[in-house]
């Protein structure tokens, strides 16, 4: 018997991964998070499974119902959103199973940074203006923030933030980024980013508060950084003609040209 942990992709159900679905497809036991994981992700799973919404339930009960499913010798497809790498509390979970000698596998899923990026039409590490991005998220009612990863440390590096779980915190990240950045550094704020009622608010880092719709309270991640201008960056070395590489060697270019 095995729990697999599956990430599920930030929304629209064509973004699982085919291992994800066919792990899906095989597990008797499917415990998913909520409202995060669409409707037609489930569709996957055998038409007898037993579906959990964990939405509801704590660690202690979501590992009971582990251990039930080990007892009867059945799989468990245990859904997250996004990929199960950042902020799944997939960590606990872990440690519980392995202490009780319950199996598990890690199936990643496409991340909500990436939908992001994907729904902004942009790449997020630009040569000439920025060749990181952090994730990271701000403090709030979820575990503390280590005392040295905040937002200004981040920001003295010019990197692309993408700030996660902080939607309810959006003044505080513009006041404290913007010294940093630039009143005038361009700004994104992606909602459910892939699902269909996908939405999404570009601005100046300095009107991005006020460009906000009310209504967005959640489920939506933050991008701040001059690689989201799309202008002003270097051609990268990767297809360069005078970039020597194992497939593309200078030497053998050489050779044709004489």
């Amino acid at each position: 018997m095995t729990v697999h942990f599956i990430g599920a992709g930030p929304g629209a159900a064509d973004l699982l991964t085919l291992r994800g679905r066919d792990l899906i497809a095989s597990c008797p036991v499917c415990l998913y998070a909520g409202s995060l994981i669409p409707k037609a992700v489930l569709e996957h799973c055998p038409a007898d499974a037993r579906l959990v919404n964990t939405a509801t339930l704590d660690l202690d009960d979501i590992i009971a119902e582990c251990k039930q499913a080990s007892a009867a010798g059945m799989d468990v497809a245990r859904l997250h959103s996004g990929d199960l790498s950042v902020w799944s509390a997939m960590g606990e979970q872990l440690r519980r199973l392995r202490a009780e000698n319950i199996a598990v596998t890690i199936t990643p899923g496409v991340p909500s940074f990436a939908a992001a990026a994907a729904a902004l039409g942009t790449e997020l590490t630009l040569p000439g203006l920025a060749q990181s991005v952090v994730l990271t998220r701000t403090a709030g009612r979820a575990s503390a923030m280590p005392e040295k990863e905040t937002l200004q440390n981040f920001a003295r590096t010019g990197a692309t933030l993408a700030i996660h779980l902080s939607i309810h915190n959006l003044a505080h990240v513009v006041a404290t980024l913007s010294p940093f950045y630039g009143a005038d550094c361009p700004a994104a704020v992606v909602y459910r980013a892939s699902w269909p009622d996908q939405q999404i608010i570009r601005a100046p880092l300095d009107k991005l508060v006020t460009q906000l719709p009310a209504e967005i309270e959640r489920t939506a991640l933050i991008l701040v950084g001059p690689a989201l201008a799309e202008a002003g960056f270097d051609d990268s070395c990767l297809y360069a003609s005078n970039y020597d590489r194992r497939f593309r060697p200078q030497s053998a270019r050489q050779g044709k040209l004489t």
